[in-house]
């Protein structure tokens, strides 16, 4: 990889970071930029969740201030989120890529239709419980384990599957969910490169470009994201999630 070639994965890097830290989508600008610079794309892949890691912690404590209070939300459903990033680092280094194609597309989809409906779903869920379960119970459990796998196995716009549950099982603000998504998306993209680094080829100068940039970025979008109001930052996430689709559809 050139200089110039490394420059331009940092710059995509820092962009990635930030779009990650606000929404979670970033991959989708990392993952084909390395490709196109001629990285294999199962090695691009991993290089990529690898690279993605430094900056998935520099967005988780850009929020440490709405991640207070969560402490045992997130050690419940860290676990997971770690389970599943295991199982699905193991199915990318198993299974044929298509094999997720279409059922990619279906969870990016209904996690777009969550996120607008969260604030009306959440009304009328509150309205036949008791109480609130501080932990969002056994169906957001089984929900982050679903977007852990995801994650390990590819990884782009996983935020937006975790938003998207969080948001509808958690009686909290969407600031908080948000801050809990980088966390549980740190907990699986380090899991993966944990994996990765034992079993997969990765190209070091790729992962490193990205590191670079996600770490800048991961902090920069935390403080852009923290000051979006609710409203704005669902739009954006529902956007960000129609790219997704299109990218993964016809990119």
């Amino acid at each position: 990889m050139t200089g110039w070639e490394l420059a331009v994965v940092c710059g995509v890097g820092v962009i990635a970071g930030a779009i990650n830290a606000v929404v979670g989508s970033g991959s989708l600008i990392t993952f084909p930029t390395l490709v196109a610079l001629g990285v294999d794309p199962v090695v691009a892949n991993v290089s990529n969740t690898v690279g993605l890691v430094p900056g998935s912690f520099t967005a988780a404590y850009g929020y440490r201030a709405e991640l207070r209070g969560q402490r045992d939300r997130l050690l419940r459903l860290g676990m997971a989120s770690a389970l599943g990033a295991l199982i699905g680092g193991i199915l990318l280094l198993f299974l044929d890529p298509a094999v997720f194609e279409v059922v990619v597309v279906a969870l990016i989809a209904l996690a777009c239709v969550l996120v607008m409906v969260q604030p009306r779903l959440n009304i009328w869920m509150a309205a036949r419980r008791d109480r609130p379960h501080p932990h969002g119970g056994p169906m957001l459990w089984l929900g982050v384990l679903g977007a852990g796998i995801y994650g390990g196995y590819f990884g782009a716009a996983q935020g937006v599957l975790l938003i998207g549950l969080l948001g509808i099982f958690l009686d909290d603000g969407l600031q908080r969910v948000n801050a809990a998504k980088n966390v549980l998306a740190l907990l699986v993209n380090g899991v993966a490169a944990v994996l990765f680094l034992f079993v997969a080829d990765i190209d070091w100068q790729a992962a490193a470009g990205v590191a670079l940039g996600a770490i800048v970025g991961g902090f920069a979008g935390a403080r852009l994201g923290r000051r979006i109001p609710a409203p704005i930052l669902r739009g954006v996430i529902v956007c960000v999630g129609i790219v997704a689709i299109i990218v993964l559809v016809y990119g």
